[in-house]
């Protein structure tokens, strides 16, 4: 069970050390020489650092740095031990490059102690001001002057967590990093991974371990492995008989992370000062900011990184990459290209590889550098229509914006409702929580995964879900940018939670693809998840500042989904579902307003009859961007 759990946190968390062929090992050991060196940063730590160098390097061939820094080990680290993969893809690979690996402070082989999304400091004015920028500087300083026979440039990447170092170390104000690549990065830990609009992520009660126990000195083996939960006899089972959720404290009383969780439930100064998107201001390298359109981890992160910098640095090389994939598949190919069950094509991670990270770096590392890659702005995958797509600008200044309304009888429709007095309602029994998946393999996973473009008939049954249907589309409709849940409510209790899902409903005459890996499921009627969030409401008027509702009284509330770009098919419909419990994915609102949902008692969970309103004065819906 050890290994099992490790192993998830290397591949699904880090996504540094997925399978490949023993060709490309045997690539790398007859054309890489490994070093291995402990750098001194300037407050006196030292960053276990690993370098493989070209063996045909000299003085009249020279190579650039490519980089990553990491909390998840830079394993093996052996003198004779090398890598099954190397770099970002195997084209940079065999392309030739100096790649840098390096244990961020407090992590594996590293010195320091380890803290949770480093916070940025901006004025530093001593050696101990020490962040993510200063380590990646001092890092950049030594390996420029130690490392022989290289071109003077630097380049850096990495996926999930060290994405999140990847955008942090872009702030070093180094002149020799020139290339910066930030994949699926963790930008903000309350609306991103553990938190989604201030709702606790509770899909991810298992990771706790690898975040919030100290190594008690550098050591090259994981040192949390005896403190993860068994979950029994599934996740839904074990997270609602652990009951409130300072029940954790059974497991986690030790745990700084969970503390630190528990001891500030408001996006108040601890969180803000762990963001990262305020600092992206000024920036030198050119970046490439990559996601996956159903990653269920860190969608946020990408989308948030990219239009920060372009809105801080209207100046700079900045772009956007979005294709079709869960948490990080983008680095590895499986040849049939699926998200559970949603077949996009064949090879997509290929040619994102081939054509579009490989020419980023490549130009700016080995090439003018002068911006001039051919690549454009955003390089969107549609995944209605299955096709990349060219944008000079995301979100589009073409589309237009539309809102999707909620009518009675379960009607979606862009035409604005006309009724004086409508509404629907339901019961939210947090005793009794929606399942936000019908897999329950999936909830005693290290995190959540397929549910991004799940099949959510299992939900649109329930009655403490809401269902607005189109009718069948007469023409494709290509939502592309932004998305806004506009919600016109009233509550019996005194806080509520609400989770709204965008669903493309295929037709019932869809055939099967030959590509399915369950052959049980029926795509026909098929209700594909595209898109959806979670607001909890006491932060509808600030995320720092909650408060309560008042019982029966009309309330607004608007939050964003992240974007989309998917064509709803002719012959398709449109589904909107709207619930109040995600579970476990998400944790339980008591429904009945208290201080701090992380220390309520049982006894404040109670049952609510949730109202939503869709009338011409009070009018539901999602504003959403209809691209031509």
């Amino acid at each position: 069970m050890k290994r099992t759990f490790l192993l998830l946190i290397l591949t699904i968390m880090s996504v540094v050390v997925w399978a490949q062929p023993a060709s490309e090992q045997t690539y790398i050991k007859e054309n890489y020489t490994k070093a291995i060196y402990d750098i001194a940063m300037r407050d006196g730590t030292k960053l276990h650092t690993i370098v493989y160098t070209p063996k045909d390097i000299s003085s009249s061939k020279q190579y650039p740095f490519l980089m990553q820094r990491t909390c998840y080990s830079i394993a093996p680290y052996g003198p004779d031990e090398y890598p099954a993969r190397m770099g970002p893809n195997p084209f940079l690979l065999r392309d030739k490059y100096i790649f840098v690996y390096q244990d961020v402070r407090g992590r594996y082989m590293s010195e320091g102690t380890w803290t949770n999304m480093t916070p940025h400091i901006a004025d530093k004015k001593t050696k101990n001001d020490v962040d993510e920028a200063s380590d990646m500087y001092d890092t950049i300083e030594w390996l420029l002057k130690n490392v022989p026979n290289n071109n003077g440039r630097v380049g850096q990447w990495g996926i999930s967590y060290p994405g999140f170092y990847t955008t942090a170390s872009s702030l070093s104000g180094h002149p020799a990093l020139k290339a910066s690549s930030p994949q699926a990065p963790i930008a903000d830990f309350f609306f991103d991974d553990f938190h989604h609009n201030g709702a606790f992520t509770q899909g991810y009660y298992l990771t706790f371990p690898v975040f919030g126990i100290q190594h008690p000195k550098p050591t090259p083996k994981s040192w949390f492995t005896d403190e993860f939960i068994q979950a029994r006899p599934d996740g839904y089972t074990f997270n609602l008989e652990l009951g409130p959720l300072k029940n954790f404290n059974k497991y986690y009383k030790d745990n700084f992370f969970w503390q630190e969780m528990m001891d500030h439930p408001n996006y108040d100064a601890f969180w803000q000062k762990r963001n990262i998107l305020p600092h992206l201001k000024s920036v030198k390298p050119a970046y490439m900011t990559v996601g996956g359109w159903f990653d269920a981890e860190d969608l946020y992160g990408p989308l948030n990184t990219y239009k920060t910098i372009e809105k801080n640095n209207p100046n700079a090389y900045n772009t956007l990459v979005m294709g079709p994939f869960g948490h990080g598949r983008w680095s590895r190919e499986t040849g049939h290209t699926l998200h559970n069950d949603v077949y996009f094509g064949d090879s997509i991670a290929t040619f994102y590889q081939k054509n579009i990270e490989t020419e980023f770096f490549n130009h700016f590392l080995k090439g003018p550098g002068d911006g001039k890659t051919g690549l454009p702005e955003a390089y969107l995958f549609n995944t209605g229509r299955n096709e990349w797509r060219k944008f000079d600008k995301w979100p589009a200044p073409q589309a237009k914006k539309r809102t999707l309304y909620f009518h009675p009888n379960g009607k979606l429709s862009f035409e604005k409702p006309t009724a004086a007095n409508a509404y629907t309602e339901y019961v939210s029994d947090p005793l009794k929580p929606v399942p936000y998946t019908e897999d329950f393999t999936q909830m005693t996973g290290f995190t959540p995964f397929n549910y991004m473009s799940e099949d959510q008939r299992f939900a649109s049954t329930r009655p403490d879900v809401l269902v607005f249907e189109s009718d069948v589309l007469t023409e494709d409709v290509t939502l592309g940018g932004e998305i806004l849940a506009r919600l016109l409510f009233s509550t019996t209790g005194t806080d509520a939670d609400f989770f709204v899902k965008l669903i493309d409903v295929y037709p019932n005459d869809m055939k099967n693809h030959d590509y399915l890996v369950d052959k049980e499921v029926v795509l026909a009627g098929y209700q594909q998840m595209v898109r959806s969030e979670i607001m909890r409401s006491r932060f509808r008027n600030s995320f720092s500042k909650p408060e309560p509702l008042k019982a029966n009284e009309r309330t607004e509330l608007a939050f964003r989904l992240q974007d989309v770009l998917h064509t709803f098919k002719k012959g398709h419909k449109i589904m909107v579902q709207v619930q109040s419990t995600a579970f476990p994915l998400f944790d339980r609102n008591p429904q009945k307003y208290v201080e701090n949902i992380y220390r309520a008692d049982a006894a404040d969970f109670i049952k609510a009859t949730q109202r939503i309103f869709m009338q011409a004065n009070a009018a539901s819906g999602l504003e959403v961007e209809v691209i031509d």
